[in-house]
């Protein structure tokens, strides 16, 4: 009966309560002293990790056995046919995540295939046709790659939204019955960084109609970069695109951050990415999505300011740490947190 009702009606699934946390994760407290983010508090050996927090479960290696071991402690609500939300990367792009790692993980999620949307900006993946032969080149040829807006859009409510009532999304998202975000975590050129709600909010809307949406961009693309709309506008709708897809998948969503290669530009950069300058961190694993996001910033914000510098410069440049206040305004997940971690 569940099937049944997913695939004709919406489920609008309520989330957990917003809160605000003062505590410290271990190694951290000079670190966010300075940050204008929310701390946490290692509850590895923590017996009690029930309570107002969300739990989002850490490792520091970035390998498939891990992110397998991440996986299978936040699935219980995944069933039925699977999306892996991915960002698949323009040609060459030298940081995407490790065709191996994805292709055992996807092995390992029954009844799963990745999925994709075109782009709005003219590149190696802003037709079908262009971005198979994207995915041929980068290696994403192991499985099943579902371009989800290929034969066409839909539109998804977004209750309560800041700015949009409703989103434009790849058609086929509608066909699927769970969603795991993967996401490479890193910079942004106009979202500051890109975590699993960029994943999510780009990711999933279609190539011309909702990427308009998102981006606050009419028939007529700006010529330049500068002139692309940005800061606090552009989180917002970010938020509200995938508050639209959270929605939709209610219990049945997942996330996965891999903090690896953070560039602080977006795999839509290529091969212009510039080299990242802070160290790999590790992957983190949640039901809530603004947990995760949040979790992951206070981990960047954690590193020594030699490492952290680029990125947190580009995140508050581009007023990024609005995701995050966006999210819990839209009541979109916990930024109180718990980070377990399973190493």
């Amino acid at each position: 009966m569940e099937n049944l009702t997913r695939r004709n009606f919406f489920k609008m699934a309520g989330t957990v309560a917003v809160g605000l946390a003062a505590s410290q994760f271990t190694g951290f407290k000079s670190a966010l002293a300075q940050a204008p983010v929310i701390g946490s508090t290692d509850f590895t050996h923590t017996a009690d990790i029930n309570g107002s927090y969300a739990k989002v479960y850490f490792t520091k290696h970035i390998d498939a056995q891990h992110l397998i071991k991440l996986y299978d402690l936040i699935n219980e609500g995944i069933y039925g046919k699977v999306a892996i939300k991915l960002h698949t990367g323009e040609q060459h792009g030298p940081n995407i995540l490790p065709r191996d790692m994805v292709q055992a993980f996807q092995a390992h999620v029954p009844n799963s295939n990745i999925v994709e949307t075109n782009t709005l900006y003219v590149g190696d993946r802003d037709t079908t046709e262009k971005h198979r032969e994207t995915l041929r080149v980068n290696g994403w040829m192991f499985c099943p790659v579902d371009i989800m807006d290929e034969d066409g859009t839909a539109m998804l409510p977004v209750r309560g939204g800041m700015h949009l009532k409703e989103i434009s999304v790849g058609k086929n998202m509608l066909n699927y019955d769970s969603m795991v975000v993967l996401t490479h975590f890193k910079g942004h050129p106009r979202g500051g960084f890109g975590g699993s709600m960029k994943n999510l909010a780009i990711g999933c809307a279609d190539g011309q109609i909702g990427k308009r949406m998102v981006h606050g961009v009419g028939q007529v693309l700006p010529k330049t970069s500068a002139e692309w709309p940005g800061e606090e506008r552009f989180m917002e709708n970010m938020a509200d695109s995938a508050k639209g897809t959270i929605d939709y998948f209610g219990k049945h969503i997942v996330y996965l951050n891999v903090m690896r290669r953070m560039s602080v530009d977006c795999d839509c950069t290529g091969t212009s990415a510039a080299e990242p300058t802070i160290p790999d961190i590790g992957i983190l694993a949640s039901t809530d999505l603004l947990a995760i996001d949040q979790a992951s910033v206070d981990l960047v914000y954690a590193q020594p300011e030699r490492y952290r510098h680029d990125l947190v410069e580009r995140i508050e440049s581009r007023k990024g740490l609005r995701q995050l206040s966006a999210m819990r305004e839209l009541k979109m997940g916990n930024d109180k947190y718990k980070l377990i971690s399973i190493d």
